[in-house]
C-alpha cells in the first residue's frame, strides 16, 4: 500500500503514487490500482498491490471504496469472520467475503476503537471522503511496516522505504545516526530513520491527518504498559493460548505451509497447524557439509526431517548453497534498510521455493525467543550474575586467557571459544549495558575507533536511546525486562523487518502466531523463573509443547536460524570484501576509517577473532549506501 495526502500541496501526487506502486509490485502481483480522490478542499491519491489470500475474487481488490470510505490495506485480519458477524448483527450489509471490507466497516462502526478488536497483522490508510481526513494505523507489535514522510503540508506513505526513495529520492538524505546504529546492532532501531524524515509509523498507534495539515494521534496498544499489566495478573494457560493463536493464523482461501527450522518454536507451529490441516507441508534449509563444519553448526535439517516423519508431512529441503556474491546485492535491495543479518537469505530462499509450488502463506515460529526467554543472551545474563561472584583475581586472569584462544582451527569453528569470548565482553558490566553488549557487534571504544571521530555524538545518541528504551518499564524481573526490550527493539527492528521484506519479495506472506497480543500477554503473565528454569530456557513453552511434540525435539540443544556466515565471509565473499568494502564509498567518504577496518578484516581471516558478523554487516551497509546514493539520496 502507498499514497499521498495533501495532494494540492503535492501536484505530482498521482505520479508519485504510480512510481511507488510499481516499486513494490512484488508485494502484490495479483492486482494493483491507483485511485485519485479530489474534492474542493482536499486531494488524496491511494495505491495498492494485492496478494489475494482471503476472498480471491476481484471484489476484494483495493483501494476499496464503499459509502464514503476508501481503504488501502496491507495484512490480514484473522478474526474477520467473528467481527463480520458482529457487524451484521448491527445492521451492516457486506458485498464481499474479504477481510478488507470488515476492516472498513469496523472503522465505520467503531472508529479507532476498532483497532483493539482486531486480531491480525496490518497497516492501513483509510480516507473519510466527507471530511477529507486520512487515518493511518499499524498493528500492536509492528508486524507489518508503514513508512511516512511529511512533505510540505502533506504526507507520502508506503509499505516499504524503497518506494518513497524511488519517488522522491533527491529530496532526501541518509541519516548518519541510523548508519551508526546499523554498525552497532546490524539493524536500525525503530526510533531512528535510515533516511532522514522517513519515519516508521509507530506500532500500536493511529494518526489522523486533516486537510488543514493538522495531525491527531492515538495509542491503542502500549507494549510496556501491557507487559506490566500482565505481570500483575494470574498466570495464563500457555498451551491453550498458543494453540488458539496458531489456529487463528490458519485462516486463508489460499494454500498455507510452514517454515520448519527443526527448532522448538517452528516445530510447535508446524505440529499445531498439522492438527487442523493434515495436508500442510513444510519448508526447511539444509547446509553444505563444508559450511556446517566451519560454522560449527548443529544439523537443523536432521530435526526438521525427524518432525516431518513423526507428523507424516511432506518436507521440502532447500540447500543453502547460493551464489552469495550475486545474492547479497539482491538481498540488500530487498531488505530496504541497512540490515546485516544473513538469516534473511534463508527466509527468501524458502519463500521462493514455496511460491514456485503455489504456496502464498507460510507460518513461522518467530517471536517465541523474545517472549519466552529463548536467546542465549538471556541465559548468559543470568550466568553473568553468578560469574560476578567469582573472586576478582580469578576473573582478572580469565579474559586474557580466553581471548588468546583461536576461534577456528584447521577449517573447523570452535563454537565454545566464540561463546566464551562474547560472554566475557559483558559479564562484568551493569545490567542495561551488559544486555546491549550481549548482542551488539562492537564495544563502544572499538566502534568509536572504527568510525569517523566526528560521529562520536551519534554513537552517544544510539547508546542513550538503548538505555531509554530498556529502562522504560515497571517490571521487577530481569528475564521479563530482557524479553520486553527484545520485543520492543530486536523483534521489530530486525526479525519482523527482514521476514516481511524477504517473504514479500517472493510474493508470499509469512504469519507469526507467537507475535500476537494474546500470546504476549500470556508470556508476561509468567514469572521469569518459568521462562528460564535453572539452565532450561523457554521452560513454560517446553512444558506446553510436550502435548504436541516428541521429547527429543523439545529437549534438543538450541540452534540459531542462521546461515554459514563464517564460510561465506572467509571464502565466497573474499574478493567482494577486498574490492567493495575495503576500497568502498564508506571508506572514501570517511564514515569508516581505513586502518581499523583493515585490522578487523585481517583478524577475521586469521582466525584470531570471530568477526564474520561484523564484516558481513559492514559489507551490507556499503552496498545499501551505494543503492541509496544511486537513487539520488544525499550522503550522510
Amino acid at each position: 500500500m502507498c499514497g499521498v495526502a495533501g495532494a494540492y500541496q503535492q501536484p505530482d501526487g498521482k505520479e508519485l503514487v504510480s512510481a511507488m506502486v510499481d516499486r513494490i509490485s512484488h508485494r502484490g502481483p495479483d492486482a494493483g490500482a491507483v485511485v485519485e480522490l479530489v474534492r474542493p478542499d482536499t486531494a488524496v491519491v491511494l495505491g495498492h498491490r494485492r496478494l489475494s489470500i482471503i476472498d480471491l475474487s476481484s471484489a476484494g481488490d483495493q483501494p476499496f471504496a464503499k459509502s464514503g470510505l476508501v481503504l488501502t490495506y496491507n495484512g490480514e485480519l484473522f478474526n474477520y469472520r467473528e467481527l463480520r458477524s458482529e457487524l451484521q448483527n448491527l445492521g451492516t450489509r457486506f458485498a464481499t467475503e474479504s477481510d478488507t471490507e470488515v476492516v472498513l466497516e469496523a472503522w465505520r462502526a467503531w472508529g479507532p476503537g476498532a483497532l483493539s478488536r482486531f486480531r491480525g497483522m496490518y497497516a492501513f490508510a483509510i480516507l473519510d471522503e466527507s471530511t477529507g481526513r486520512l487515518t493511518l494505523a499499524r498493528d500492536p507489535l509492528g508486524i507489518k511496516p508503514l513508512y511516512v514522510l511529511r512533505r510540505g503540508e502533506g504526507i507520502l506513505f508506503a509499505s516499504e522505504l524503497k518506494a518513497i526513495v524511488t519517488a522522491v529520492g533527491p529530496e532526501l538524505a541518509i541519516d548518519p545516526a541510523a548508519m551508526v546504529a546499523s554498525t552497532l546492532y546490524y539493524w536500525v532501531p525503530q526510533e531512528l530513520d535510515a533516511v532522514a524524515g522517513v519515519r516508521r509509523h509507530p506500532a500500536g498507534t493511529w494518526a489522523e491527518y486533516s486537510r488543514n495539515g493538522s495531525v491527531t494521534r492515538g495509542t491503542f496498544w502500549d507494549t510496556a504498559a501491557e507487559a506490566a499489566r500482565a505481570s500483575g495478573g494470574a498466570p495464563a494457560d500457555v498451551r491453550q493460548v498458543v494453540a488458539e493463536s496458531v489456529q487463528a493464523h490458519l485462516v486463508a482461501d489460499a494454500p498455507v505451509a510452514s517454515l520448519l527450522s527443526g527448532g522448538l518454536d517452528s516445530s510447535i507451529v508446524t505440529a499445531l497447524a498439522h492438527r487442523s490441516d493434515p495436508s500442510i507441508e513444510a519448508y526447511t534449509i539444509a547446509f553444505r557439509p563444508e559450511d556446517q563444519r566451519l560454522e560449527s553448526m548443529p544439523d537443523d535439517a536432521f530435526w526438521a526431517r525427524r518432525l516431518a516423519r513423526h507428523l507424516g508431512i511432506r518436507l521440502h529441503e532447500i540447500e543453502l548453497s547460493p551464489d552469495v556474491v550475486d545474492l547479497l546485492p539482491r538481498m540488500v535491495d530487498i531488505l530496504d534498510e541497512p540490515i546485516g543479518d544473513p538469516a534473511a537469505i534463508n527466509t527468501l530462499l524458502m519463500c521462493d521455493a514455496a511460491r514456485a509450488s503455489g504456496v502464498k502463506v507460510l507460518l513461522s515460529g518467530m517471536g517465541a525467543d523474545e517472549l519466552f526467554g529463548g536467546y542465549r543472551k538471556h541465559l548468559a545474563m543470568l550466568v553473568a550474575q553468578q560469574y560476578r561472584r567469582v573472586p576478582r583475581p580469578v576473573r582478572a586472569g580469565v579474559r586474557p586467557a580466553v581471548g588468546a584462544l583461536p576461534v577456528a582451527v584447521g577449517g573447523r569453528g570452535l563454537r565454545t571459544v566464540r561463546w566464551a569470548q562474547r560472554f566475557l565482553t559483558f559479564a562484568e558490566l551493569p545490567e542495561q549495558e551488559a544486555f546491549r553488549r550481549s548482542y551488539t557487534l562492537h564495544e563502544p571504544d572499538d566502534l568509536a575507533e572504527l568510525l569517523d571521530p566526528e560521529l562520536a555524538g551519534h554513537v552517544d545518541t544510539v547508546l542513550d536511546r538503548h538505555r531509554e528504551v530498556y529502562e522504560d518499564n515497571d517490571l521487577d524481573d530481569l528475564v521479563d525486562r530482557m524479553c520486553l526490550a527484545d520485543t520492543r527493539m530486536f523483534m521489530p527492528g530486525l526479525n519482523l523487518t527482514y521476514t516481511d521484506r524477504a517473504s514479500m519479495a517472493a510474493s508470499t506472506e509469512v504469519r507469526v502466531p507467537f507475535v500476537d497480543p494474546a500470546v504476549f500477554t500470556a508470556a508476561f503473565s509468567l514469572p521469569g523463573t518459568e521462562k528460564i528454569r535453572g539452565r532450561q530456557q523457554k521452560a513454560a513453552l517446553k512444558d506446553a509443547a510436550r502435548a504436541w511434540l516428541p521429547d527429543d525435539i523439545i529437549d534438543r540443544p538450541k540452534a540459531s536460524f542462521g546461515a554459514p556466515l563464517r564460510a561465506w565471509v572467509t571464502n565466497d565473499l573474499r574478493e567482494l570484501v577486498d574490492d567493495v568494502l575495503l576500497r568502498g564509498d564508506l571508506v572514501d567518504s570517511g564514515f569508516l576509517r581505513r586502518a581499523p577496518l583493515q585490522r578487523l578484516v585481517d583478524d577475521q581471516r586469521s582466525g584470531r577473532r570471530d568477526l564474520a558478523k561484523q564484516v558481513w554487516q559492514l559489507l551490507s551497509l556499503e552496498l545499501w549506501y551505494r543503492n541509496a546514493r544511486s537513487a539520488g539520496v544525499g550522503s550522510a
